[in-house]
């Protein structure tokens, strides 16, 4: 395995406050060193664990960091799942931004989980919930819920496939937030009764050149 390259706090920790600038999003100096330290902890497990293709620091700010965050303003209610959260992406980033708000984070990946979990207590965090386990599998009992405010994702490849994996885990006024590149017309118009698109939101990340949208879907009444 090759030497990890010294992880450039200081330099990072100025990109970020930078960064933050170009947004309307509202993130305390002591929130900003915990998405510091997730990232070096990031930064740390990944040369061993392969958690993430993104491999420079810098990008990583970018691509996990200001990618998650952004998302934010976006969630609904108190209680939110990642689904398929990976290395804990967007749901970590989320959690230090929105202490108020409770976060499970699900995946079937032990190296994942387990991941999870050393960010959750090196950093701190009382408003996460790791959990190791494939979505067809959990149910919200399994964390003392009947449902879930906001079901996000950025892990399923289409729109149909997150509803239909994921149907049982909003409550009755929850909602689907499926974080995509740039969706299609095919894969909006693919979405089955009782589902429909609410909204399809752009979202703004600061020196990512790329496309960015949440798509927000909810059960028909």
């Amino acid at each position: 395995m090759a030497k990890l390259r010294p992880f450039p706090e200081t330099e990072l920790k100025k990109k970020l406050s930078e960064l933050l600038q170009d947004t309307e999003l509202s993130v305390s100096d002591s929130q900003q060193q915990q998405l510091i330290q997730l990232l070096g902890l990031l930064y740390k497990w990944n040369g061993a664990y392969n958690l993430t293709s993104v491999r420079d620091p810098k990008d990583m700010l970018i691509r996990h960091i200001m990618d998650s965050i952004v998302v934010g303003p976006y969630l609904h209610g108190t209680h939110i799942i990642d689904v398929g959260t990976g290395p804990g992406l967007p749901g970590l980033p989320l959690a230090i931004c929105n202490p108020d708000q409770q976060f499970v984070l699900l995946d079937s990946l032990t190296k994942r989980v387990t991941f999870i979990r050393q960010v959750v207590h090196t950093l701190g965090l009382t408003n996460v919930t790791p959990v190791l386990a494939r979505v067809q599998d959990f149910q919200p009992g399994d964390v003392g819920l009947t449902g879930f405010d906001s079901v996000i994702s950025r892990a399923f490849a289409s729109l149909a496939d997150m509803l239909a994996w994921c149907h049982h885990l909003p409550s009755e006024q929850g909602r689907f937030l499926a974080l995509k590149g740039a969706p299609t017309e095919e894969e909006l118009e693919s979405v089955p009764a009782p589902f429909r698109i609410h909204a399809v939101h752009q979202l703004q990340v600061p020196n990512l050149d790329a496309m960015r949208h949440i798509v927000d879907v909810r059960v028909t009444n």
